[in-house]
């Protein structure tokens, strides 16, 4: 069986949910690439799509939710977090709004989109925002988990998409994703992976070859990049000494920072 790229998912997820749930879904004219179309197409009553205006998004999303709304504002995650970051800092996080941007495109592993999309920037912009969750799935059936995680939530959440397919990591039946805790992929007592994403697939990759090597890698799966597992950062940090992260984005700001700031703060940098 083949599977589903994160954005294809988000879609999914969205068209799933709809079903059971009363939400409004907004698009910025990319309707087709983060995959919000399949929603469009079986609700269209609750599908706007506001044209290449991302600020603008942003602010109408803000609007809906003040009524008591929930809203999905999606786009690219350039357009998401660099383009509309004050709109989404002052009109939807201070007033701690019903909104849940759903960025896709994140990274550079868009590919041949280009440097002007490949957003490296975004984990950080939203992880400073007083108020938001930050939340990086890591294949189809976490993203359902993300989205239904964020749907029952009050308040803004940030959620990060791929573009490109990405192989499975959980099931259908073990997958699990909770905000504000981390996963245990492997074990592991010579030093611990932790990445979000499409990097998770590839750290459980790199532990098994670790493993040939003779090297015992610990492998966490942290899509709940903030609020983040501290307990479980730190239960790590002891139990094997070293940490490396594996984010498809600039490590300042990102996992890489948050995990740092934990081990900083606890006197467990090395």
């Amino acid at each position: 069986m083949g599977y589903l790229s994160t954005r294809e998912a988000y879609g999914e997820a969205l068209a799933l949910l709809g079903e059971e749930r009363e939400f409004v879904v907004m698009d910025a004219d990319l309707s087709k690439a983060t995959q919000t179309a399949r929603f469009a197409k079986k609700y269209p009553e609750r599908f706007f799509n506001m044209g290449i205006s991302e600020g603008d998004m942003m602010t109408t999303a803000a609007g809906f939710a003040a009524t008591g709304e929930c809203v999905f504002a999606s786009t690219f995650a350039m357009f998401a977090a660099g383009r509309s970051y004050e709109q989404i800092r002052n009109s939807i996080a201070y007033p701690r709004l019903n909104v849940k941007i759903g960025a896709t495109h994140g990274g550079v592993l868009i590919g041949e989109d280009g440097a002007s999309h490949q957003c490296i920037e975004d984990i950080s912009l939203m992880r400073t925002i007083p108020g938001m969750t930050v939340l990086v799935p890591c294949d189809q059936y976490t993203v359902f988990r993300a989205v239904k995680a964020a749907m029952e939530m009050d308040g803004p959440v940030y959620l990060r998409f791929g573009r490109a397919s990405s192989p499975n990591v959980y099931t259908q039946e073990n997958a699990k994703l909770e905000i504000g805790r981390g996963n245990v992929l492997k074990d592991g007592k010579d030093i611990t992976i932790i990445a979000i994403g499409d990097l998770v697939y590839e750290a459980v990759e790199a532990a098994k070859d670790l493993e040939s090597r003779g090297i015992s890698a610990a492998v966490i799966d942290m899509a709940s990049v903030k609020p983040i597992d501290r307990e479980l950062v730190c239960t790590y940090a002891e139990k094997t000494g070293r940490i490396i992260t594996a984010e498809d984005h600039n490590i300042i700001g990102g996992l890489g920072s948050a995990v740092a700031e934990i081990l900083a703060e606890t006197n467990q940098a090395k």
